[in-house]
């Protein structure tokens, strides 16, 4: 979902950039090379990959980290950030839920976040939630969420 969003963003003129939270490390480098010898045994602060077709910045990481916080430092000249995972922040939320995978969606009413749900978007499960939510064969599904999305977006100040 994040994907189409950005294209769609993107088709538009837009200069989109996204966020993935991961749940495990990120294994970019391998023990023992140029690169990870600059962050290990260098003690290097931050270290830059530019090789021919894209850059990668390491930078040790503490857990929990501020979404809103990654985009004002890494991000601030895009014109959107769209942003995948961090549930517990206080961002607004468009849900990816897949029967599937697990036995209810992650909203929930009594949530103290619950009012940034925007949307839910799922396979095909009757859902029984007060946030609008879509399949995803519906037509249409992407206008309709971009601009449900783009109501409800946080806008930072520069």
């Amino acid at each position: 979902m994040v994907v189409a969003l950005a294209q769609e963003w993107t088709r538009k003129g837009f200069r989109v950039a996204t966020i993935k939270h991961g749940s495990h490390p990120a294994t970019l480098d391998a023990e023992g090379s140029d690169t990870w010898r600059h962050m290990h045994e260098g003690s290097s602060l931050r270290t830059l990959i530019d090789a021919p077709g894209g850059r990668v910045l390491f930078e040790p990481s503490e857990d929990g980290a501020d979404p809103v916080a990654l985009v004002r430092r890494f991000m601030s000249d895009m014109d959107m950030v769209i942003v995948e995972g961090f549930t517990a922040s206080d961002l607004p939320k468009v849900e990816v839920f897949r029967a599937a995978a697990h036995d209810k969606p992650r909203y929930d009413a009594s949530l103290p976040n619950a009012n940034r749900w925007i949307a839910v978007v799922t396979d095909g499960a009757k859902l029984d939630i007060d946030v609008p939510y879509f399949k995803f064969s519906d037509t249409g599904l992407l206008m309709t969420l971009t601009a449900i999305a783009w109501d409800g977006a946080l806008v930072l100040e520069s």
